[in-house]
């Protein structure tokens, strides 16, 4: 057992979180995504839904301050008008990490998925809400 790692965050995803460097991405996708068929490295979190983990995730994972947007959603598809109230709660959790958040970068559905692909490990979890899945960009610990 170590203290202060919240319980939500696996050996398996503290391994992967360590395990990435300067620039590389994780998704935190919803139980739709097609994590298996699309991830490098896959983590299973079932039962776990997105805003929690995403919390637990930031408490120990700095978010890449060099880039416009180290945050990403996948964007409605066009004609979907699909209520997304699931993004206020990640803004609030961004915003609550005290990581540097200004706003997400919306990618379109497919593009989403081909950067997926090239993300450093994919999270699976039980999430419902639709438009759900999130990519993050680590950043670099900095000195105090």
């Amino acid at each position: 057992m170590l203290k202060n790692i919240p319980g939500l965050l696996s050996p398996e995803l503290l391994k992967i979180l360590m395990e990435m460097g300067h620039g590389d991405e994780i998704v935190i996708a919803d139980g739709n995504f097609p994590s298996a068929s699309i991830a490098r490295r896959l983590v299973r979190a079932d039962g776990h839904g997105v805003p929690p983990l995403l919390k637990a995730v930031l408490t120990l994972f700095p978010l890449d301050s060099y880039v416009p947007h180290a945050v990403a959603l996948m964007q409605r598809v066009p004609g979907d008008t699909t209520p997304t109230p699931i993004w206020d709660q990640y803004r609030s959790i961004l915003k609550a990490s005290g990581e540097a958040f200004s706003d997400f970068e919306y990618v379109e559905r497919f593009a989403f998925y081909e950067r997926a692909k090239q993300a450093y490990a994919v999270v699976a979890t039980g999430e419902s809400a639709l438009y759900a899945n999130i990519i993050l960009k680590k950043g670099v610990v900095k000195n105090a």
